[in-house]
């Protein structure tokens, strides 16, 4: 896959890498505009780099470039990615999906964004997701305020927040939903 990049006067590889890890010491130490990743990168996952990722300051605009029978797509959308390419279409439209997200467009074929609204996983903020990870966790209020470095009270505010978007009643139902819905962004 470098070669095609090299060859393309529109591109200048910057390096390549195996690994999630790898990707991020590289784009940390040199900034580039453009990251293409596999979606299931070892040990790390797409998921959690782009998690990373979306901290950093100067980190460039994934492409994920997977294969489209997955539902990867939709998970690199939520998880922030700029774009999605399948591995089994034409080269060239990895090479025009990069030019397009360097030109700060998002390019995901095949997705209905109507769905990622219709979702109420989709409205919980960074902190309500974290909670709710935790809170699949078994952790009772004081613990989870341990956890997560908050007071007590601050946990009951999360908790009311994420069981209204939820549209649950009570933690069990919360914990049910959390493994039910394959949270995007939860490290497994």
């Amino acid at each position: 896959m470098s070669g095609v990049f090299e060859r393309d006067a529109r591109f200048s590889l910057i390096a390549t890498s195996a690994t999630a890890e790898g990707f991020l010491a590289t784009v940390m130490r040199v900034p580039a505009q453009v990251g293409i990743i596999d979606w299931d990168l070892p040990i790390l996952g797409g998921a959690r780099l782009l998690e990373v990722l979306r901290e950093q300051h100067s980190a460039p605009r994934v492409v994920v470039y997977a294969d489209q029978g997955s539902a990867a797509h939709r998970a690199a959308m939520s998880a922030g990615a700029a774009g999605f390419v399948a591995r089994n279409g034409p080269v060239e439209a990895l090479l025009n999906t990069c030019v397009s997200v360097a030109e700060g467009k998002m390019v995901f074929p095949y997705l209905d964004v109507r769905d990622l609204q219709q979702d109420p996983i989709h409205t919980l903020s960074r902190r309500e997701r974290t909670m709710l990870e935790a809170l699949s966790k078994g952790l009772s209020n004081r613990e989870l305020a341990v956890e997560l470095g908050i007071s007590t009270n601050t946990v009951k505010f999360h908790l009311s927040n994420l069981y209204d978007k939820l549209a649950v009643r009570n933690r069990a139902q919360a914990i049910a939903f959390y493994y039910s819905s394959r949270l995007p962004g939860s490290i497994e």
